[in-house]
C-alpha cells in the first residue's frame, strides 16, 4: 500500500486520463464543493471578521464573543450570514480551480520535472494561484457585494440586495472601477496564503503518513492501495496549515476589506490605495487593534475552514475516483 503524496510507479495504460472520464470536471467539482462547504461552515464568524476589522460603529466597542452574541439579538440569527449568498457564488469556481490547479501542478513537477519532496508543495500551492487569480478576477465583484452587504447592519442599511447592491455601486463608485477596490492587496496575498497554506497541509500529511501509517492512515475508499488520512487528522492538519497561512497575509486581508466598504465607511478616502491604507490603519489604529484586529477570530474561523476545506475534498476524491 502507498500513500497518496507517493508518486506511484505502477505501469499504467495511459499518463493521462482518458477524454471520456472527465477527470478535470469530476475534479474541478470537488474543489468548488470543498470551497463552498467550508465558506458556509465559518460564514458567522467571516460576518463578525468584517465587522471588527472595519470598526463598524454598532459593534466597534465590543469583543469577539459579544459580537457573536450581540448579532443574533440585533438581527436575528440570519444576521450572522449576511452576505454567504453572494460568496457561494464567488467561491465556486475559485476553490474549484485552485484545488483542481494544484493538483495538476504537483503531478507535473514532480513527473515531468522531476522536482520532489516537501518544496514541490510549496511551488504548486504558489502555481495555483495564477490559475486562481483568474478566478479572482472575474468574480471579485462578488466579494465586494458580500463584504458590503455583511457589513450593513438591521435599521441602518445602505443596500437592499445583492442587485441592489450591484447597481448602486456601479452609478455612484465609478462604474466597474468601483467593484475592484482592494483588488491589489487581494492579489498580492495570494500567493504567500496558498503557498503556505498547501505546503503546510502537504507536508503534514506526507510525514504522518510515513512516519504514523498505521495510526493516522487509512485505505481509500475507491482505491485501497492508497492510504489516506484518517478524517480528524485530516481536520486537524487543514486547521494547521490555515493558521500559519492566515497569520502570514492578515494585515493585507485587513486592507482589502476596508477598500471593499468604501463609500461605506466614513474615512473611505483614507483607504484608497493599499500602501496608504496600512499606514492609515497603522498610524490610527496600530498594530494589535489596528492590522491584527480580529485575528483570534480569524484563528477560530481559519482553522475549522482549511479543514473542512481539506477534508471535503479528500472526501469528494473518493466520491469522484480520483485517488
Amino acid at each position: 500500500m502507498t500513500s497518496e503524496s507517493a508518486v506511484s510507479t505502477r505501469p499504467t495504460m495511459s499518463s493521462t486520463p482518458s477524454k471520456g472520464d472527465y477527470h478535470w470536471l469530476r475534479s474541478f467539482v470537488a474543489g468548488g464543493v470543498a470551497g463552498c462547504c467550508a465558506k458556509t461552515t465559518i460564514a458567522p464568524l467571516d460576518r463578525v471578521k468584517i465587522l471588527l476589522q472595519a470598526q463598524n460603529p454598532h459593534y466597534k466597542h465590543l469583543g469577539v464573543i459579544s459580537t457573536l452574541r450581540a448579532v443574533p439579538k440585533k438581527e436575528g440569527f440570519l444576521g450572522l450570514y449576511k452576505g454567504n449568498g453572494a460568496m457561494m457564488v464567488r467561491i465556486f469556481p475559485y476553490g474549484a480551480i485552485q484545488f483542481m490547479a494544484f493538483d495538476k501542478y504537483k503531478k507535473l513537477l514532480s513527473k515531468q520535472m522531476g522536482i520532489s519532496g516537501h518544496i514541490h508543495r510549496l511551488i504548486a500551492g504558489s502555481m495555483a494561484v495564477f490559475s486562481g487569480m483568474t478566478a479572482v478576477i472575474c468574480t471579485y465583484p462578488l466579494d465586494v457585494i458580500r463584504a458590503r452587504l455583511a457589513f450593513q447592519v438591521k435599521g441602518d442599511h445602505r443596500y437592499t440586495g445583492i442587485a441592489n447592491a450591484f447597481h448602486t455601486i456601479y452609478l455612484k463608485e465609478g462604474g466597474v472601477l468601483g467593484f475592484y477596490r482592494g483588488l491589489t492587496p487581494t492579489l498580492i496575498g495570494m500567493a504567500p496564503y496558498a503557498g503556505l497554506s498547501f505546503f503546510t497541509f502537504g507536508t503534514l500529511k506526507s510525514l504522518g503518513l510515513k512516519h504514523f501509517p498505521e495510526l493516522l492512515g487509512r485505505p481509500s475508499s475507491d482505491n485501497p492501495d492508497v492510504l489516506i488520512l484518517k478524517t480528524h487528522v485530516n481536520l486537524l492538519c487543514g486547521g494547521v496549515a490555515g493558521a500559519i497561512a492566515q497569520t502570514a497575509s492578515y494585515p493585507l486581508d485587513v486592507a482589502r476589506r476596508r477598500m471593499q466598504l468604501g463609500a461605506v465607511l466614513p474615512d473611505s478616502e483614507k483607504c484608497v490605495s493599499l500602501i496608504k491604507t496600512l499606514k492609515y490603519v497603522y498610524n490610527t489604529f496600530g498594530v494589535k487593534k489596528g492590522l491584527y484586529r480580529g485575528l483570534s477570530l480569524n484563528y477560530i474561523r481559519c482553522v475549522p475552514s482549511q479543514a473542512v476545506a481539506f477534508t471535503t475534498y479528500e472526501f469528494m476524491k473518493q466520491v469522484l475516483h480520483l485517488n
